[in-house]
């Protein structure tokens, strides 16, 4: 059995805990409000998963130091751009716990993937990413799930699994750190696409083309940033945009059918209720593409689209009358 500090109490958080206090864990879950909180102790609910009961094992607090101290290992899930913010108001209480980042997206003012700000707040730490498809509804009750586990140590790759491991959740390991950090924070954008599309009623041609030629820009630009090719083809990469992509459970996804039916950022942002890294994450890889020089016609399409008024429809239009080209290039 470990002792585990989960920082984040959404969606995702609330599903690992309740993944690991099936497992025999001690969960110690940080929550973002008193709200978060009064919620899951009064109720033993997550607003984010209505129907699903969390375990009365696992422990609520507001408090960095009573959920930290005494830990194994600390798991870091909230959304991207508070992850610095959230990591400087606990490493006082870090002593030796290995950091695993479960959040996925990027730290906009300085372009960094979010383990190189935990590597800069936290210098000293062992890190690891885990990622891969992964609906937290179909985690939290239990549907088989492969995902994978990014580390520079072998020791801590092999702790991770056999704490996260069960027969409902298969965990994969790879030294690509890079790799299945860029996999996890890029395909969001692909599925805000893919949101867009099915709100234009464009077909299941458009969306196959879609992920494919998605997956070619991720994979671009995620070998020129230090990534390795075969692991955008793997869990965290083609895996993660097929469930992504194609779920009603998926919010990047819900946000581009608001924008693709119409709906401005801020009616969109309303109406999903829950962060979406997708908007942030399509400013920063347009920045990204233009710093490697790399070229991404769909995220440049589709940067237009939130930023610069293109009509979804014209987008589409944009992309399809490109100058002819080796499917390679």
């Amino acid at each position: 059995m470990k002792i585990i500090a989960i920082i984040g109490s959404g969606s995702w958080g609330v599903a690992i805990a309740i993944h690991l206090a099936k497992l025999g864990h001690k969960v110690k879950l940080w929550a973002f409000s008193e709200d978060d909180m009064k919620t899951i102790v009064e109720k033993r609910e997550c607003k984010f998963l209505p129907n699903i009961k969390i375990p009365d094992s696992v422990e609520v607090t507001l408090d960095y130091k009573e959920a930290i101290e005494g830990t194994d290992m600390i798991i870091h899930v909230t959304p991207s751009k508070f992850v610095r913010e959230n990591v400087q108001k606990y490493k006082k209480y870090v002593t030796n716990q290995p950091i695993i980042m479960c959040s996925k997206g990027f730290e906009l003012s300085t372009l960094y993937t979010l383990d190189e700000v935990v590597e800069e707040e936290l210098p000293n730490s062992k890190i690891a990413v885990l990622s891969g498809p992964s609906h937290a509804e179909e985690v939290s009750i239990g549907i088989p799930t492969a995902l994978v586990v990014a580390s520079k140590d072998d020791e801590l790759i092999n702790l991770i699994q056999t704490t996260f491991s069960s027969p409902t959740l298969r965990l994969y390991a790879s030294h690509d750190v890079k790799g299945v950090e860029l996999g996890g924070s890029l395909k969001n954008i692909i599925a805000f696409c893919a949101g867009i599309s099915k709100a234009l009623n464009l077909g299941d041609n458009t969306f196959a083309a879609l992920i494919t030629r998605g997956l070619v820009e991720i994979t671009r630009l995620g070998v020129k940033m230090g990534g390795e090719k075969e692991t955008f083809y793997g869990l965290t990469g083609l895996g993660d945009l097929v469930v992504t992509c194609g779920s009603e459970h998926s919010r990047n996804r819900k946000a581009g059918m608001l924008i693709g039916s119409g709906k401005t950022l801020e009616e969109t942002k309303k109406e999903v209720g829950m962060t979406i890294e997708s908007i942030d994450n399509i400013e920063v890889a347009h920045r990204l593409a233009k710093k490697y020089n790399v070229e991404m016609p769909i995220v440049e399409t589709v940067y237009d689209v939130l930023y610069n008024g293109l009509n979804p429809s014209e987008a589409v239009h944009t992309l399809m009358t490109r100058k002819f080209k080796f499917e390679r290039e």
